[in-house]
C-alpha cells in the first residue's frame, strides 16, 4: 500500500505458536482501539533498517482482546528480511507503524457453505474468515495441512473453537495423510473454495477446481509470497514521458526500481493479487507472473503489475 497513512501500533505481547511460527499482539497507542476489519484482511508493516525501511504485509486477525490486532509470522529460510526481522529484533513494547487494514481476499456472502484450505502460515487469513463466519452462523470447514502436530500454528485453538469442523493433515509422524485436491469433488453445489499456502499448492488445488467444473467465481485464493520466477532476467524500461532509461536487475522488482527514483506507483500486496500497482504499456513484451490480470489483458501486453510481472528485453512504460 503507498504510504499515505500509517498507524503506530505498541507490541503488547509475543507468543511462539511453533518452533517457526510467532504471534505478535499489537495495540494501539493512548489506550485507544485500532481499525476493525473484515475477514481476510491485511496490513503492511513498516520495519525500520539501516539500509531503509522494510515494507512486508500480514494477514490480521484477533484471538485476545477486542481493539487489538493480531499477526503470525513464520520465520523464512532464507528470510528476504521481514520474518527475521520480527523474529531477532521485535520486543514486546516496541512501537511500529503499520498501514491501515485492506483486503483483497475477502469471504464471498453468495456461498452457501465456505470451505477453506490452508497449508503452513496460510492459515492465517482463515482465521478472521472463521471468526467472522462463526458470528454471522455461516456454514464452513477447514482442511489444514503442516508438517505435524507440534508444527501446526493455532492447532489447540481451532479444535476448541470450532469443533468438528476442522481437518488436519501431517506429513511426518506415524499417520500421515496428505492434504489431496480431490477433496474438493466433495462438495455441494453452492460451495465457495479458498485456498492459501505455497504457490505449488495453490497452483495445484485452482487448476483442480477448474477441472472439477467450478466456476471461476467460486474459488478464491491468496499468495503470501510473490510467485517463483525460474531463472529470472534483467530488463530495461523506458519511461515515455521522460525518454528515462532504467535497468530492473533480475533480483529486484519494476515496482521497487520505479518507486526508488521516486515515481509515485501505489500497491498493496506486492504478490500480484491485487492489481494496485498495475502500470500501462506502450510498447514491449511481458511475462506475466499476477494473479489479477485477464488471460485478455495478459495477451495485449498492454499492462502488467510491477510488483511481479517482467519484461522480455526493453519494455515502453507509459509513464
Amino acid at each position: 500500500m503507498h504510504q499515505k497513512s500509517t498507524l503506530e501500533v505498541r507490541v503488547k505481547s509475543i507468543i511462539k505458536e511453533t518452533a517457526t511460527i510467532k504471534r505478535f499482539t499489537l495495540q494501539a497507542l493512548n489506550g485507544l482501539k485500532l481499525p476493525p476489519f473484515s475477514g481476510g484482511s491485511h496490513i503492511s508493516t513498516h520495519l525500520p533498517k539501516a539500509s531503509g525501511t522494510l515494507e512486508r504485509s500480514y494477514s490480521v486477525f484477533n484471538l485476545s482482546e477486542p481493539g487489538s490486532i493480531e499477526i503470525a509470522v513464520r520465520l523464512a529460510e532464507p528470510s528476504t528480511g521481514g520474518s527475521e526481522y520480527w523474529h531477532h529484533h521485535v520486543s514486546e513494547g516496541d512501537v511500529l507503524k503499520v498501514s491501515y487494514p485492506k483486503n483483497h481476499f475477502p469471504l464471498s456472502f453468495q456461498a452457501k457453505h465456505h470451505v477453506f484450505y490452508a497449508a503452513g502460515i496460510g492459515i492465517t487469513p482463515f482465521l478472521s474468515m472463521m471468526a467472522e463466519l462463526s458470528e454471522k452462523n455461516q456454514s464452513f470447514e477447514l482442511h489444514y495441512a503442516a508438517k505435524s502436530k507440534e508444527q501446526c500454528a493455532f492447532f489447540d485453538f481451532l479444535n476448541q473453537t470450532y469443533p468438528g469442523l476442522c481437518h488436519f493433515y501431517f506429513s511426518e509422524g506415524e499417520n500421515r495423510q496428505r492434504l489431496s485436491a480431490k477433496l474438493l469433488m466433495d462438495h455441494r453445489i453452492g460451495t465457495h473454495v479458498y485456498f492459501c499456502g505455497p504457490d505449488k499448492m495453490i497452483q495445484e488445488f485452482s487448476s483442480a477446481a477448474i477441472r472439477y467444473g467450478y466456476p471461476a467465481f467460486n474459488f478464491h485464493f491468496e499468495r503470501f509470497a510473490s510467485p517463483v520466477k525460474k531463472d529470472a532476467l534483467p530488463f530495461g524500461i523506458t519511461l515515455k514521458q521522460s525518454g528515462k532509461h532504467l535497468e530492473v536487475p533480475a533480483e529486484r522488482s519494476l515496482l521497487d526500481v520505479l518507486r526508488e527514483i521516486g515515481i509515485d506507483v501505489s500497491y498493496s500486496c506486492r504478490v500480484g493479487g491485487c492489481g494496485t500497482c498495475e502500470v500501462k504499456v506502450a510498447e514491449g513484451e511481458i511475462d506475466h507472473y499476477d494473479s489479477f490480470l485477464t488471460d485478455e489483458q495478459r495477451c495485449s501486453n498492454r499492462t502488467m503489475l510491477s510488483c511481479v510481472s517482467r519484461g522480455k528485453g526493453n519494455v515502453l512504460l507509459d509513464l
